[in-house]
């Protein structure tokens, strides 16, 4: 009785086993490079120019007080030796004022357009997405992996093309 049983685990063993390897078998894996999807897209570079031009004027306006901070600093170190101590004092109090005004505005711009970006990013993300689920269902896939996430895929079960055609065919 004791070989019996010893005999029926081990074929029960064996047998999941081989059940185990079939069914892995016949599951369909693909990758999508979401990175280079994303950048494949139009969508992406229209956000890049909206983006510009919603903050164009503060965008110039940073660049305004960059360029006179560098002027005036510049206009102290050449014309320093010929200057008067009131002269100099207030040209150092102009340049103290024009960093801070900078301060004040080129960090809050940055993170506003960087707030901006993420929004539409996550747009395009999701539009991704969906076209990975859609393209995975039609070929019948069982597992989309991130490309970037994986060591190495055989070229054969990239279907970022396939994404990108999805995409361009949804708009």
């Amino acid at each position: 009785m004791k070989k019996f049983t010893k005999s029926f685990i081990a074929c029960s063993l064996a047998a999941s086993a081989m059940l185990s390897s079939a069914v892995q078998a016949e599951q369909k894996v693909g990758a999508v490079n979401v990175q280079g999807v994303f950048q494949a897209m139009p969508q992406a570079a229209t956000i890049q120019q909206t983006i510009a031009a919603e903050f164009k004027d503060q965008t110039e306006e940073v660049n305004r007080l960059e360029k006179d901070i560098k002027y005036y600093l510049e206009k102290n170190q050449r014309d320093a030796a010929t200057m008067s101590a009131s002269e100099k004092t207030e040209l150092e109090e102009k340049i103290i004022g024009l960093r801070n005004e900078y301060a004040q505005k080129a960090q809050p711009l940055q993170q506003a357009i960087q707030r901006r970006m993420q929004e539409e990013q996550g747009k395009l993300i999701e539009i991704i997405r969906e076209s990975v689920d859609k393209v995975a269902a039609a070929e019948k896939y069982d597992v989309i992996l991130n490309a970037n996430a994986v060591a190495f895929i055989n070229p054969d079960y990239d279907i970022s093309e396939l994404v990108i055609k999805q995409i361009s065919a949804a708009k």
